[in-house]
């Protein structure tokens, strides 16, 4: 028994020291789960944006349903914190999971009954964020009690890296998948996400600890504890806005690679297996920067590492108004995407490792809040000034703000003073 509860929690058959986590059989299970899923999405993510497009030929409306999705975060980050944090968290990531299936499997049954319509695409990308609000909370609270805290950044390095390949093989997939059949890449995902739920029903390991004391307070009262935690933790609460404006610059110029695909100039293929192709090359990219993460990570200081990549990607970016060949946007997404993880893998371990368990689902909503708040924010954005001002000038006021980051990152005293 006691060997069983050492193998279920990470640890050796000695209790003394963490075991590999290629030996860790719930970080396994949680792992291959989440490699699906993640595939799944990038394929119904990229069908989207290429099937509203081809409804409304509007890259505006292609643009808003991308933000859509993310509106949930906006308006039920709080309180699904503190609700993660209260509930049993399997039971929350099952849940959702099974949600999920039923939404993105309506897109092809509708399309089959002759009834599919924008609004519909529109109100599935709003309940599949709504459920992704309290799946990523409870799946980023549970890592903390999959792995021991010691090996967070090689549990969290090894998450990027799954998702980076994800997204490589993803959007590959998702336009030739796309081309051959515009509902496949809404099936596969609704499928992927039944192969998650399978995964998390074998997992062993208790997703949290026990709560010894039962909060009276109310749900607001939980919320505010979670928002004053985050607020005193300074270089914290910068790295939450300065991982905003991040994402909401990155999540713009995906989009314009999508509308600079969409002529099918310098490509034999047809335009969505182009674009799948190019958003898969980045993936590529990010694959290997985020495997140099933890070499990276002890070998420079958290602070060299934030000002490297911020720096790095301000001085790319511009890159993307001077071509629309495909070849040449792979290669620059490539580096722009292998840069990225290399910040966002060693920030997100770094904010695990000092949130309490307790306080995990609401300290990460509040953080998320302000990280993806930049997303919708980004696409709308990107997507009228792509209407209102063509891509070059986009890419120019994307320029601007990724400076302002950088800038700030630069001058900003916490981060130069904080720990490693």
């Amino acid at each position: 028994m006691g060997s069983a509860r050492n193998v279920a929690s990470g640890m050796d058959d000695a209790g003394l020291r963490p075991a590999s986590l290629w030996r860790n059989p719930s970080f396994l299970l949680l792992w291959s789960g989440q490699a699906v899923s993640s595939i799944g999405t990038q394929l119904s993510q990229l069908a989207y944006p290429l099937l509203v497009l081809a409804l409304t030929h509007s890259p505006a409306a292609a643009g808003f349903i991308g933000a859509v999705r993310v509106v949930p975060y906006m308006i039920l980050s709080l309180p699904a914190g503190a609700l993660v944090d209260r509930w049993n968290r399997k039971r929350v990531m099952i849940f959702c999971d099974m949600g999920r299936v039923l939404a993105l499997g309506s897109v092809p049954v509708a399309a089959v009954l002759g009834r599919l319509s924008v609004a519909q695409l529109y109100t599935v990308s709003l309940v599949e964020g709504t459920l992704y609000v309290f799946f990523s909370l409870a799946e980023t609270a549970a890592l903390t009690r999959v792995v021991p805290r010691e090996q967070l950044p090689a549990a969290t390095a090894r998450n990027e890296t799954m998702l980076s390949t994800a997204f490589t093989l993803g959007p590959m997939l998702s336009g030739a998948i796309y081309s051959a059949g515009r509902m496949l890449p809404f099936l596969a995902d609704a499928v992927s996400y039944s192969v998650s739920v399978v995964m998390l029903l074998f997992i062993r390991a208790e997703f949290q600890t026990e709560r010894a004391v039962a909060r009276t307070g109310g749900l607001v009262a939980e919320i505010r504890e979670g928002v004053q935690w985050l607020w005193h933790q300074r270089l914290l609460r910068f790295l939450a806005v300065l991982s905003g404006g991040g994402l909401l610059v990155e999540n713009g110029y995906i989009l314009v690679v999508i509308v600079l695909l969409q002529s099918g100039r310098g490509s034999p293929f047809p335009a969505s297996v182009t674009t799948g192709l190019v958003l898969g090359v980045g993936g590529a990219g990010s694959i290997i920067g985020s495997l140099l993460t933890e070499p990276l990570s002890a070998r420079f200081t958290f602070r060299q590492i934030t000002l490297g990549v911020h720096w790095g990607l301000t001085l790319l970016l511009p890159l993307y108004a001077l071509t629309s060949n495909p070849v040449a946007l792979g290669l620059i997404m490539a580096v722009a995407f292998g840069i990225t993880p290399i910040f966002g893998v060693t920030a997100y371990s770094y904010r695990l490792s000092l949130i309490p368990d307790e306080l995990q689902g609401r300290v990460n909503s509040v953080f998320r809040l302000v990280l993806y708040a930049g997303q919708p924010i980004g696409l709308s954005l990107t997507g009228i000034l792509l209407q209102a001002l063509a891509p070059v000038r986009t890419v120019m006021v994307l320029t601007a703000i990724l400076l302002v980051l950088a800038l700030a990152a630069t001058v900003n005293a916490d981060l130069r003073q904080g720990r490693p």
